[in-house]
């Protein structure tokens, strides 16, 4: 496999595993393999590899289940590996993607897309047919600035990913308070602007989650807790600011910034959650009104510190939360009528960054 392996022989999980990517550069271990119970939840670790350094985002292909890690470095990199039984093997080494500090991450047919925070590019890199990652990558520059001069000096790309459909490409720029919706040629894999669609200014986007009826999109916000309700046309490539919801975070302190991380939409559709930091705090927004009209129903603590990723088991009866600062991830029970969370578990992973499930 090469690198260095920690390994824990417990397993319970009837075969269904968990990946945690970690900052290597904050105590991380890399990505951690870990065993999933499926009758509580429960994450066991079993193996961490650590051959990517801060592989802050990982992707499970859909069609040949390789898992595919950034390594949030500079210059930025990319990586596959093959999932065992509790293992992973290395396809290959790390490839350059041609920017600078990737944040997230996304497989769209042939080709693996990076979003590069620090360049502000996005990357689109050939996939062999074993799933590996070659070179050399096609780089779609992004343009602009925002009011923020700590934050917004210049673009930075935070997401990138296609569309329900396929046929459309977007990227989350936080320096530029825009998404671009781009075409991704198959052939060459160059990406082309199509439309970018601003939003407010000042408000840094960094998420986004599409509902699954595919028309509509939550944009999540970093420099302001809220939520832009979108309409999404896949015949038109075109994305439509409804409305603002904000985000309660009145359990902040005064002195506290709140930093959104990360939105999801329950896989039924009726809910939509929300993670920030600062407050590290849990959202659920009811869609008991109408797909575009979210509203704040509950918030729980995230049971830890700098919740960073959130996301849902494949059965949708568990939400995952993995927290930064505090090293670890809990878990939380789903209410499939109410959609507020119990805290049920939590398990120690140092500066944990996010979470996928095979």
């Amino acid at each position: 496999m090469g690198g260095s392996e920690r390994r824990n022989p417990t397993d319970v999980s009837g075969g269904q595993w968990a990946y945690i990517g970690s900052f290597t550069s904050g105590g991380g271990h890399g990505i951690t393999v870990a065993a999933v119970d499926p009758a509580t939840g429960a994450l066991t670790p079993r193996t961490a590899v650590d051959t990517v350094e801060n592989p802050s985002c990982l992707a499970l292909a859909p069609d040949t289940g390789v898992l595919y890690a950034v390594s949030d470095t500079t210059p930025g990199r990319a990586a596959a590996f093959l999932p065992g039984a509790g293992t992973l093997t290395a396809l290959g080494p790390a490839v350059e993607v041609g920017g600078a500090g990737p944040t997230h991450l996304s497989v769209a047919g042939r080709r693996l897309l990076t979003a590069n925070y620090a360049s502000g590019s996005v990357s689109s890199l050939p996939l062999a047919a074993d799933g590996s990652v070659s070179g050399p990558p096609a780089v779609l520059a992004h343009h602009g600035s925002g009011p923020d001069t700590d934050r917004q000096q210049g673009p930075h790309a935070h997401q990138v990913l296609s569309d329900p459909s396929g046929d459309w490409v977007l990227t989350v720029d936080l320096g530029t308070d825009s998404v671009r919706v781009c075409a991704l040629d198959p052939a060459t894999g160059d990406l082309r602007t199509h439309a970018e669609t601003v939003l407010r200014s000042g408000s840094g986007p960094r998420h986004l989650a599409f509902h699954p009826d595919g028309e509509v999109v939550y944009v999540l916000h970093e420099l302001e807790p809220q939520v832009t309700v979108c309409r999404w046309d896949p015949a038109s490539g075109q994305l439509e600011p409804l409305s603002e919801v904000a985000i309660d975070t009145d359990d902040a302190p005064e002195d506290v910034r709140a930093y959104p991380s990360v939105v999801s939409v329950s896989s039924d559709g009726r809910f939509v959650r929300a993670a920030v930091r600062g407050s590290n705090t849990l959202h659920t927004l009811s869609l008991a009104d109408g797909t575009e009209k979210p509203r704040v129903t509950s918030s729980v603590s995230c049971g830890g510190s700098w919740p960073r990723d959130l996301v849902a088991d494949p059965s949708g009866r568990r939400l995952y939360v993995a927290n930064e600062w505090s090293g670890d991830v809990t878990w939380f029970d789903v209410d499939p009528r109410s959609g507020q969370l119990r805290r049920a578990g939590a398990v120690s992973v140092p500066a944990a960054a996010c979470v996928v499930f095979a």
